[in-house]
């Protein structure tokens, strides 16, 4: 059975930082493309960033481009966001999804979801 489960969420301050990570388990991380998409309340799922399986290469939005990183952790079959010098405009829940999508930064195309973690950037 696969298992995606996000962790690392939590109430920061603007201009701090976050570090998530997408745990799978019943799959192996880097034969996927990973994605990080964020939802905020009353809008859609947005693509934040995503990592491709076969050779690690990066795509990002461009409201996070410059204070988010993805990154594979093959040995502990995890993907990690971090994300600094964090805004208001990050708050939402995070989730991180599995698949070969055709355009990572959309939802489309993946097979797999966790069940997201909170961000909440406030003061």
């Amino acid at each position: 059975q696969v298992q995606l489960v996000e962790s690392g969420g939590g109430l920061v301050q603007p201009g701090g930082s976050l570090r998530l990570s997408c745990a799978a388990s019943g799959l192996i991380l880097d034969t996927y493309g990973i994605g990080w998409f964020r939802q905020a309340p009353g809008k859609g799922r947005e693509g934040v960033s995503y990592i491709k399986g076969s050779d690690g290469s990066t795509a990002y939005a461009n409201s996070v481009k410059g204070r988010f990183t993805i990154s594979r952790d093959n040995a502990e079959n995890t993907v990690v966001l971090q994300m600094n010098s964090l805004r208001a405009e990050d708050t939402a829940a995070y989730y991180c999804a599995a698949g070969h999508p055709t355009v990572p930064l959309l939802p489309n195309g993946y097979d797999y979801w966790g069940q997201g973690t909170q961000v909440t950037v406030s003061s």
